[in-house]
């Protein structure tokens, strides 16, 4: 066996090296501190890469606003210093039914500037979509990235800053100044577990104390097939009924009631409909959600071809092209973001809502501030 004991200890391990993770090395990085990144595969190949790569920032509300709003200009800067494309695009909400319309006029009412209202032609001078558009909304602040390939550009980023990462590397536990792995102990100041849904492997009692569940996901990538160019997310009434700044809009319900009787399986289903385009063009299409401690390992096909069929029903086609299925796994509790304290000089971190590419760079600092005080 290896060791992996350093002669001089470094000041910060980040255990997991997903966007949580990452988000911590960066943020220590900028406060001149050194970085070990311990992280159990080769690559990143959890939630930070099976999802839309769509930094959600007006749908938020409270804290998850703010770390949102925090983690934009990050985004941005980030994107230029490793050399990876973020779009300033926002993100446009196609509405289908006038209680849609009425929810995202609301909406604007209390964000202001932050949502533009459309009227159908201009939503469809941005994307190509079905008859069924009546209009829509924009909101600017909303980012993209290819969340492919956007961690492998943050971790080679962050090594050429001097980060040392250990892949392939597990963490089989973690107590005060030391973090013991399959190959050996690191020592370290200050240590951060970012593992997402993993978070009861490590440390089960923190996840029990916070009711933390494994969120699965159906995703699919399939043929855009009106080859235009996206560069916004897309989201639609289903998105209402799922982020927290719609709360606030008394026609959400409407939303909901219409879609009970209109498409009951949809709501079964906990669908999300919404898509973005990768830099090949085509999409990626989804999500469902099912909620357990322990997922089935059982994919059905049902909740893929709903997902297909809605889709197309949205972009005004008979159906579409599926190139690639996966199932997507994310972190779930009734807080949206985990932070505790196994010991003295470290902090379990984890974003308990699905919105961790949205939130992350704006998390990392107020761990940070609090670990290292």
């Amino acid at each position: 066996m290896t060791s992996l004991r350093w002669a001089a200890e470094t000041d910060l391990v980040v255990v997991g090296a997903g966007i949580v993770g990452l988000s911590h090395a960066v943020e220590a990085v900028a406060r001149g501190l050194s970085v070990t990144v311990v992280e159990r595969d080769e690559r990143a190949v959890g939630a930070s890469v099976r999802n839309f790569g769509h930094g959600c920032v007006t749908a938020q509300s409270g804290v998850a606003l703010e770390y949102a709003m925090a983690a934009r200009p990050r985004w941005l800067r980030l994107g230029k210093d490793a050399g990876f494309l973020v779009q300033d695009a926002g993100t446009l909400v196609a509405a289908r039914a006038d209680d849609e319309l009425a929810v995202l006029a609301e909406l604007r009412d209390l964000r202001g500037d932050d949502v533009v209202l459309l009227d159908r032609a201009a939503v469809l001078e941005r994307v190509t979509l079905g008859e069924e558009v009546i209009g829509g909304a924009w909101l600017p602040l909303d980012l993209r990235v290819d969340a492919r390939s956007a961690p492998a550009a943050i971790a080679a980023w962050l090594a050429s800053q001097g980060v040392v990462f250990h892949w392939g590397t597990a963490v089989t536990s973690t107590e005060p100044g030391i973090v013991h792995t399959a190959h050996g102990d690191l020592c370290a100041k200050w240590t951060v577990v970012a593992v997402g849904h993993d978070v009861d492997r490590l440390h089960p009692e923190i996840a029990a104390t916070h009711g933390v569940r494994r969120c699965g996901l159906h995703m699919l990538r399939v043929r855009d097939p009106h080859a235009r160019p996206v560069e916004e997310a897309v989201l639609t009434g289903h998105a209402m009924l799922r982020y927290s700044a719609f709360d606030a809009c008394p026609s959400r319900s409407a939303v909901r009631d219409r879609l009970a009787a209109v498409a009951p399986e949809t709501l079964d289903a906990q669908l999300n409909l919404m898509f973005t385009q990768r830099p090949d063009g085509t999409l990626t299409i989804g999500d469902t959600h099912d909620y357990a401690t322990t997922l089935p390992p059982f994919r059905d096909e049902a909740r893929d071809e709903l997902i297909r069929a809605e889709t197309a029903r949205l972009l005004g086609v008979s159906t579409v092209d599926v190139l690639e299925r996966w199932p997507g796994v994310y972190a779930s509790a009734p807080e949206p973001f985990l932070i505790d304290t196994p010991h003295s000089g470290a902090r379990v971190v984890s974003v308990t809502s699905g919105i961790g590419m949205t939130t992350a760079f704006g998390l990392a600092p107020a761990v940070l501030d609090s670990l290292l005080t």
